[in-house]
């Protein structure tokens, strides 16, 4: 096979190890390897840096192992040459000769011979910012785990006071709550700190706040809402971080609101997982195959086999599957997103238009890599007219889109 890079080298990575494989020309002009073993601390990994810029090394590649990849990265990133993060799943090697040299050999001959294909890593200052909101979303999961056991707590104490207030956390739930953990027992008492409309119900809530509240459980229930004030506290703090860093997109984020179901949160989330330069999806059919938001392709001997999407994106699917606006623990069924609501979204931020024409999809390209072929698409009566302007990031229509790719499921 032809040599695409002559001067390259494949990681296999550990938490406290790295053997790295390097390929590059020797005396005679030939391909010739050199192996070497480092830990994984900063210095260790600045010295594998040096060893590499000494040998004029020009393309790593490395396997996306869990969170590990992540120092390396970190620290090669700044030396000029080109990294490639690869999906695990389609550099594995023959069964039963896997050792961690040979994985190293195996990625550094498939790196030689361009049988590569790097996943999409986004810049520094993105990074940040997605694990910001990453992070935040995780608080907010927290919240709505802590909420549903106050609700379970006061079930377990016969009082029903979810049946009568549609939040149980709101601001006359939390006065009644914080009484609750303090020690107050008489239900009338409970009933008449009600606000707004809420206190029209005082009659149902005396019946509602009517149990067998234990001292346990006061201590329980006082200890949940330190902890929801905490994280309150915490998401706010977040809320303030995020909006000074997405400052400068304001714009983009007006127009990713416009779209039907994209609240202010949803689409913060959304730019910051696909970013604002869509030119590395050539359409808007190329960015739904690589986002796993299309059916993929399973066939043989001429019959479909199966038509299931990838594993994708949980941090690019949650904003299609609870609107904004819907409360936590809500009984509404949501229906999952359909084709076209994904050709919309692709089109969005897309160079082009959804075609009204159906695309072959791709169930062949990485979660974390741009497709090079295309997906699904459904004709649609929504029509979006590009505004975009040439020096504007997103192109085309309506501009949404999404970037943090995750892992391909196995077919």
């Amino acid at each position: 096979m032809d040599i695409v890079h002559d001067r390259c080298c494949g990681l296999d990575i550990h938490k406290k190890t790295v053997v790295a494989c390097l390929i590059a020309p020797g005396p005679d002009g030939k391909p010739k390897k050199e192996i070497r073993s480092f830990g994984t601390m900063t210095g260790d990994l600045l010295g594998m840096a040096d060893w590499l810029q000494r040998a004029g090394c020009t393309h790593v590649a490395m396997e996306s192992t869990g969170v590990y990849w992540k120092p390396i990265y970190n620290v090669l990133e700044s030396t000029g040459m080109e990294l490639l993060v690869v999906n695990a799943q389609h550099i594995k090697a023959v069964p039963g000769r896997k050792t961690d040299v040979k994985d190293a050999e195996w990625i550094a001959d498939l790196l030689k011979h361009g049988l590569v294909r790097a996943s999409f890593i986004p810049s520094r200052p993105q990074r940040e910012l997605r694990e910001l909101v990453r992070y935040r979303k995780g608080l907010t999961e927290q919240r709505g785990h802590v909420v549903q056991r106050i609700q379970k707590l006061l079930e377990g104490a016969n009082i029903k006071l979810s049946d009568v207030a549609s939040d149980v956390v709101g601001v006359s739930g939390l006065t009644m709550l914080r009484a609750l953990a303090a020690g107050e027992q008489d239900a009338e008492r409970l009933a008449e700190m009600a606000k707004s409309q809420l206190r029209n119900k005082r009659e149902e809530l005396k019946l509602a706040l009517r149990g067998s509240f234990g001292e346990h459980q006061r201590f329980m229930l006082k200890n949940q809402l330190g902890l929801l004030e905490f994280l309150d506290e915490q998401i706010a703090e977040l809320n303030q971080e995020v909006e000074r860093r997405l400052r400068p997109f304001e714009t983009l984020l007006e127009r990713l609101r416009a779209i039907p179901g994209i609240g202010p949160r949803n689409s913060e989330q959304i730019l910051v997982e696909v970013g604002t330069d869509m030119n590395r999806f050539p359409t808007d059919s190329h960015f739904a195959s690589w986002a796993k938001l299309c059916p993929g392709n399973d066939e043989s001997a001429g019959k479909r086999m199966s038509g299931r999407t990838g594993q994708g994106s949980r941090w690019l699917r949650a904003p299609w599957w609870k609107p904004p606006g819907l409360p936590l623990g809500s009984a509404t069924a949501i229906s999952p997103p359909s084709t076209t609501d994904w050709s919309l979204a692709a089109a969005s931020v897309g160079r082009r238009s959804p075609s009204p024409t159906a695309c072959s999809s791709s169930s062949t390209t990485s979660s974390k890599t741009a497709p090079s072929t295309k997906t699904s698409v459904r004709g649609t009566s929504t029509n979006w007219t590009a505004s975009a302007s040439p020096a504007e990031p997103f192109k085309g229509s309506s501009p949404w889109a999404s970037t943090s790719p995750s892992k391909r499921s196995r077919r």
